[in-house]
């Protein structure tokens, strides 16, 4: 009969509850039985994914939605009996805007995949200069990099598509979704699909165009959802979910539990004994062990067991962000505010980095005589706003609806959300990072770190990890020597 194995996780945000719903799986698969101990410091759970409800306002104060195509978060959801209640985004003809040059402007469908008969609209949207429009499409006929070397967003798209349509479409939607800075993150590390596209195809619209076809055959033959998704009264029923799953199937949460340190033990080669010191100075032994925290965090737990570790984790740079969100009378609102909301290219020097109309975008999220928006500030370059208290906030992003899509009324809620330090930062050179960190520690078995850290910040990415952390702590517990990250 297999003996019992222990494993620990330190982290109760989506990643280490979703590592710990893997692990349950896995080490029943593998015929191993588990004791599975999450960790977690503060009194809550799920991390940055928080759902508020006021009466009938559904608000988020961190993600509101995740990838669909992305398939990690679909999967764990219907392992959760939760498919019932997914919601697609709502059906509107205007979808996203860029503020540009002193007006909102309808940002095209398709963006990067321009066939004739999406120049129309690119030409009409007023964002690139009939110049602009030729030199993106001068994607077609450059040739293909040929350097291995990383490479920054700002570089790559600039060399691809030109100066003008990076700063005025590239750059606040995708570099918007790390909150950082174009010149600084990495190609490879946040938008890999792109270079692949430029290498395999000779250009990315190319590719685009030739991947276009097979994606549309794959939506045809399983049930078709909008690109983003979430859940009917908030992304915080994903966590309870997971929670009583973990739970009913003898897991042990215990939050408001700090990891002071951590210390190892060895009676035979490559095989450790993890001992957790805890708050209050009681210690957990476990056999396998998941950092599923910042890179911050960890480093400070790994420094003492492997400088090198330490001190890389510790290069992973993180970005600070706020998000305001406030309830408006319908009656209120004029022609301005439409489709699901904008986002402000950083050459604008706007506070503003993007607000979204959420009661437009989703169903269920307020009444119908109101109108639910939220907005984003902050991030790389950007985080002097976070200085200001609440009340200056509220001010400021008020102004900049005002200037923006002309709202000018008073609202009647409004709630202010502080991320500190909370989006890690894939700067140049992390993936070789990655590989730095892996090698120093590949003497500790048992031991592996996940989270949004180091391949991918959103949800499923995060659910993927966990799925891949999982699989190489019950390997481990099996008796194979497993290395990789």
């Amino acid at each position: 009969m297999t003996a019992l194995k222990t494993v620990a996780i330190v982290g109760g945000g989506i990643s280490g509850l979703a590592t710990a719903f893997s692990i349950l799986e896995r080490s029943q698969q593998a015929g191993i039985p588990v004791v599975c101990t999450v960790l977690e410091r503060s009194s809550s759970w799920g991390g940055k994914i928080v759902t508020h409800r006021v009466g009938e306002l559904v608000t988020e104060a961190g993600p509101d939605s995740f990838l669909s195509q992305k398939p990690a978060g679909l999967q764990l959801i219907d392992k959760l009996g939760l498919t019932d209640q997914i919601i697609d985004t709502n059906k509107t003809t205007t979808k996203a805007c860029v503020y540009s040059q002193g007006r909102l402007r309808e940002l095209p469908e398709g963006l990067v995949v321009i066939t004739p008969g999406q120049v129309g609209p690119f030409l009409r949207s007023g964002l690139l200069s009939p110049a602009g429009l030729l030199r993106m499409g001068m994607d077609m006929i450059l040739p293909a990099g040929r350097s291995k070397e990383d490479e920054s967003l700002a570089s790559f798209f600039r060399r691809r598509f030109g100066r003008q349509a990076f700063e005025r479409m590239m750059e606040p939607l995708m570099a918007g979704i790390y909150a950082g800075d174009a010149e600084q993150l990495s190609i490879k590390a946040t938008f890999p699909r792109f270079p692949d596209l430029e290498r395999t195809h000779g250009s990315v619209i190319r590719g685009m165009l030739a991947t276009r076809a097979e994606a549309t055959v794959s939506r045809a033959n399983g049930r078709t959802r909008t690109m983003f998704v979430s859940l009917k009264n908030g992304l915080e029923d994903l966590v309870a979910a997971l929670r009583r799953s973990l739970t009913d199937r003898g897991v042990m949460l215990r939050s408001g539990t700090s990891v002071e340190s951590l210390r190892v033990r060895s009676h035979e080669l490559g095989r450790w004994t993890y001992d957790v010191m805890l708050s209050g100075g009681s210690a957990l032994s476990v056999d396998g062990l998941v950092l599923a925290t910042p890179a911050f965090v960890s480093a400070d737990l790994l420094r003492p067991l492997t400088p090198l570790a330490g001190g890389l984790l510790e290069q992973i740079p993180y970005a600070s962000t706020v998000t305001v969100a406030m309830a408006y009378p319908a009656s209120a609102v004029g022609p301005g505010v439409q489709g699901f909301g904008f986002v402000v290219p950083r050459v604008e020097q706007r506070d503003l980095i993007a607000a979204t109309w959420t009661s437009l975008k989703w169903p269920h999220r307020a009444p119908s005589d109101q109108v639910l928006v939220r907005c984003y500030l902050g991030g790389v370059g950007r985080e002097s706003v976070l200085e200001l208290d609440d009340a200056s906030l509220v001010t400021r992003v008020r102004a900049e609806l005002q200037r923006i899509c002309g709202l000018a009324a008073e609202p009647t809620y409004v709630e202010v959300n502080r991320w500190t330090k909370a989006m890690p930062q894939y700067v140049l050179g992390h993936l070789e990072r990655l590989d730095e960190i892996e090698r120093a520690l590949s003497r500790f078995g048992g031991l592996v770190l996940t989270g949004s850290a180091y391949r991918g910040v959103g949800i499923p990415d995060c659910i993927r990890a966990g799925a891949i952390a999982a699989d190489r702590v019950v390997r481990h517990l099996a008796g194979e020597r497993v290395r990789e990250m």
